[in-house]
């Protein structure tokens, strides 16, 4: 009779730590957004320092319209790697960048191409980084809010001016990016991303340069 008391009494007290557990962990979720102020999520974003994400692009010119369904990965410094998803002619083609060189492969189509001290992610527009670097250099860089989301936005003064507004909406409540909008000089949406998934903080370098560069002659 003692065991058998002895037993339910660790069975509740097992029961009432994870209960505990589970509310806690379920009240940090949901009161994220609650208890960051703007400037607060605005850190967090600017300080990511690796993420990956599936992300739907629509790039607007003067002709036409393309749109585009992409895997990325990215870590810090300047590691990253883009795959497309769709459309289906270029389905699988991948960048893959190492800091130094920049590979391209499709491997259902057995192509492999290597670049090296390749300048590639600098001014690469649609990497989440690229914003991020933009906003940190930026003194008119600013931060807006309304009920659901932070704005930020950042106007840039250099030659490009394909890229001159970048703006950048983040849910409240998750902290994470939803969309990022590239505008010209006229303010007209040239690039226009919709984050689909994304996980921060969440991928190294490592995981990302699964290729080494070890026969670059042979791929010439």
């Amino acid at each position: 009779m003692k065991k058998i008391i002895v037993l339910i009494t660790v069975l509740i007290i097992v029961f009432i730590t994870f209960l505990l557990f589970f509310y806690k962990n379920n009240y940090k979720t949901a009161q994220f957004g609650n208890n960051k102020s703007a400037e607060e999520i605005a850190a967090y974003i600017l300080n990511i320092s690796s993420y990956e994400a599936t992300i739907e692009v629509e790039v607007k010119s003067n002709k036409n319209t393309n749109k585009y369904i992409l895997k990325q990965e990215y870590a810090s410094p300047n590691i990253s790697s883009q795959i497309v998803l769709a459309p289906q002619n270029i389905k699988d083609l991948k960048l893959v960048f190492d800091g130094v060189n920049l590979k391209i492969e499709n491997t259902p189509l057995g192509l492999s191409k290597i670049y090296q001290n390749y300048n590639y992610i600098a001014q690469n527009n649609i990497f989440l980084n690229s914003f991020i670097e933009d906003y940190k250099s930026n003194t008119d860089a600013k931060t807006e809010e309304n009920e659901n989301e932070i704005i930020m936005k950042v106007k840039n003064n250099g030659n490009n001016k394909y890229a001159v507004y970048k703006t950048l909406y983040v849910d409240k409540k998750t902290g994470n990016p939803t969309k990022l909008e590239v505008q010209d000089m006229n303010q007209s949406t040239l690039v226009y991303i919709l984050y689909k998934e994304i996980k921060v903080n969440s991928i190294n370098k490592e995981d990302i340069v699964a290729f080494r560069f070890e026969n670059l002659n042979s791929l010439e």
